[in-house]
């Protein structure tokens, strides 16, 4: 991949991230487990191609919840595994709205790369209520590879 085709994928990638968040309701009610101590910490994009480009701080709200930073945004995030598959529920707290997003989340088997993907509204859309309703099709479209957007993949940074 050249450059400016590898600095644009991460800038779409990074944009995706950052994005508002899409639906009313979280994809569980309540959070399905406690936190995953292994992804508290800081993490940065693995192509990092410019030193503005985004990190994310993942710092623990309560024993089932997390508080993630990335630049001035703040997400209240935690687990919503649904069908087998682990999903956390990302509550946007900068808008009045309050909205959220949903992603896949992957943690390399050494702890040092965390891989999210997001849930695409065009096969879940954004006015699809009620929870029930989105979570049917979710696990209805879990094989379709255009239920999830391209990865966005982090590396753990080392403590200071």
């Amino acid at each position: 991949m050249k450059p400016n085709s590898a600095f644009a994928s991460l800038l779409a990638v990074i944009a995706l991230l950052l994005a508002g968040c899409d639906y009313d309701a979280p994809l569980t009610p309540a959070p399905t487990h406690k936190i995953d101590a292994r992804l508290l910490g800081d993490w940065e994009p693995v192509k990092k191609d410019d030193p503005k480009d985004p990190s994310m701080r993942v710092r623990q709200w309560d024993e089932s919840t997390y508080a993630i930073a990335i630049e001035d945004d703040v997400y209240r995030v935690y687990h919503s595994d649904l069908a087998g598959a682990a999903f956390v529920s990302a509550q946007d707290l900068n808008s009045s709205a309050r909205k959220y997003c949903y992603y896949t989340w992957a943690l390399s088997p050494d702890g040092t790369q965390l891989t999210l993907r997001r849930v695409r509204n065009e096969l879940v859309p954004e006015k699809t209520m009620p929870a029930a309703a989105i979570q049917q099709l979710i696990k209805t479209n879990l094989a379709n590879p255009k239920l999830l957007d391209e990865p966005l993949v982090f590396t753990r940074k080392p403590p200071k």
